[in-house]
């Protein structure tokens, strides 16, 4: 049919009622599809979005315990008399700091680490309220930061991954960076003990107090309520720390 005779007859079905003739556009069912279809794909992209942040979140809050960040510890300093013991137990650290030898940067960042203790730990034990929790936090972290600068003073040939994942896992999990590099601490005081007789003494002293260190750290957990156990606590670390010091003389 031409194009005239179709102009005639849709003239012609204008007069015919009930008959409405609507324009015909080759164009225009073709631009509805694509219409649908950009909608369904959009639709389809934001509900991949939607699952794979869900994934995600469940894959996150099933993480093991190693990854999850400390717990704000609010027990201990039950009282005045317990506070001024952790807070007073607290200040050799400083000490130990100022007296700590900065021969290079190693040292000298492992002996303002060591400040950082004191002040963190003494903060933390003056301070009451919501703030306690983070305090707590960045008592345990900067616990774990003077492990880290103690390791690296010691041993300057630490391997470069190990010391990027402990400054990584710093803000999530300190307690566990604190155990590695504190093993690594004692392996090096160990062999050096055996080769120098002269640290004999201080390492004997070393190995007394992380022992009973780590017994009332442990008994601190266990018996809460039982007074002055952290505070004993610091002060065997504090002995410790002292003779760790004599490596770097």
């Amino acid at each position: 049919m031409k194009p005239q005779s179709r102009k005639h007859s849709s003239k012609a079905l204008e007069g015919v009622h009930g008959v409405h003739v609507v324009p015909h556009s080759p164009f225009a069912l073709e631009e509805i599809n694509q219409q649908d279809e950009l909608s369904h794909s959009t639709c389809g992209a934001l509900v991949n979005r939607e699952n794979q942040q869900l994934l995600l979140q469940r894959v996150w809050k099933q993480r093991p315990g190693c990854l999850r960040p400390i717990q704000g510890c609010v027990n201990g300093d039950k009282h005045l008399a317990e506070t001024a013991a952790n807070v007073l137990t607290s200040l050799p650290f400083i000490a130990l700091g100022l007296q700590t030898p900065r021969k290079n940067l190693s040292t000298k960042l492992y002996a303002n680490s060591l400040i950082g203790v004191g002040v963190a730990s003494s903060l933390y034990h003056s301070s009451r309220g919501k703030i306690r929790k983070y305090l707590r936090w960045v008592d345990y972290t900067m616990i774990a930061t003077a492990t880290v600068c103690l390791s690296r003073a010691l041993r300057s040939e630490n391997p470069k991954f190990l010391m990027a994942a402990s400054a990584a896992l710093l803000p999530i999990q300190p307690l566990m960076v604190s155990v590695v590099h504190t093993g690594m601490m004692e392996v090096a005081f160990a062999q050096r003990a055996v080769k120098d007789p002269e640290l004999k003494m201080a390492y004997n002293v070393h190995k007394m107090s992380s022992v009973l260190g780590g017994v009332l750290f442990v008994a601190d957990d266990l018996f809460p309520t039982t007074p002055f156990l952290h505070a004993g606590w610091h002060l065997a670390a504090a002995i410790g720390v002292g003779t760790c010091n004599k490596l770097l003389e």
